[in-house]
């Protein structure tokens, strides 16, 4: 049966954009399995509430990436599970740091895409991206100063 929205790609270019959206998907899967267990490491309420939010946008972006998978390429995209680490604090540099990357990973899906829709959904995930590295900034940065505070070293 045809496919009206099915769209073949042909060119090395289009073929790169979509190993980066199938790439995209499975960050997003492993984003929401990670977070799922940094909320449930989280000290209190507040931080276990944000964390579950930024779920909430990655379950969102994981959702939106594979219907554009699906539609630019007729099938479902593959994901990978990777590892999540099992210490709260750790947790947050790891959170922090795939968020980061991934800000720059997303401006550069959209910059690439011809694709309208495909752009504006990129563009839209890198700015939940930056606003979600923001908040594991700050709890990395209210963790520390606790530590210091309270006379903690790093390795406990």
């Amino acid at each position: 049966m045809y496919d009206p929205y099915y769209y073949v790609f042909t060119s090395a270019e289009d073929t790169s954009i979509i190993r980066d959206i199938e790439k995209a998907v499975s960050g997003e899967y492993n984003a929401i399995l990670c977070y799922a267990k940094l909320a449930e490491m989280a000290p209190n309420e507040e931080e276990q509430e944000r964390i579950l939010e930024i779920r909430q946008d990655e379950v969102r972006h994981y959702q939106i990436f594979s219907q554009i998978y699906t539609r630019l390429t007729g099938k479902k995209p593959t994901v990978t599970e990777e590892e999540c680490p099992d210490c709260y604090k750790e947790g947050l540099d790891f959170a922090f740091k795939d968020e980061q990357n991934t800000v720059d990973f997303y401006q550069n899906i959209a910059d690439r895409a011809k694709d309208l829709h495909v752009k504006q959904q990129f563009r839209r995930a890198a700015f939940d991206e930056q606003n979600h590295a923001v908040w594991f900034l700050y709890y990395m940065n209210k963790h520390c100063r606790h530590d210091k505070q309270h006379g903690v070293k790093e390795d406990d």
